[in-house]
């Protein structure tokens, strides 16, 4: 079992994933935008986060470079819509281990989240 850090502006989705991934992981914690996440990454030391790409005060690309120089071996899950497929792409290139499309299904990130914590 992970313990598992939410990053989402958006509430609804922060409780979709949490139902989705806390039925096998911990969700340590939930932030709405890239400061927050950084400031609970660093309280909450998880193992995994799940990382937004757009989000008001800090985009989520910013804020999972600022934890990568925090702790190189973060782990973090973009999970964005399809519509921002270039940057995806510049996440994963920056360090993302994996990525979700919106709307993304319970297996998705599940499987996903196993598969970065190999």
């Amino acid at each position: 079992m992970a313990r598992v850090l939410i990053v989402d502006d958006a509430a609804f989705t922060r409780r979709m994933l949490t139902d989705m991934v806390g039925a096998k992981h911990e969700i340590c914690g939930e932030a709405c935008n890239g400061l927050e996440a950084i400031e609970k990454y660093k309280l909450l030391k998880p193992d995994i986060v799940t990382m937004d790409i757009t989000m008001p005060e800090m985009h989520g690309i910013d804020a999972m470079e600022v934890i990568l120089d925090y702790d190189g071996n973060a782990k973090v899950l973009i999970c964005s819509a399809l519509g921002h497929r270039q940057k995806v792409l510049e996440a994963m290139k920056k360090g993302a281990r994996d990525f979700v499309v919106k709307p993304f299904q319970k297996e998705q990130i599940l499987d996903a989240i196993t598969r970065i914590l190999q």
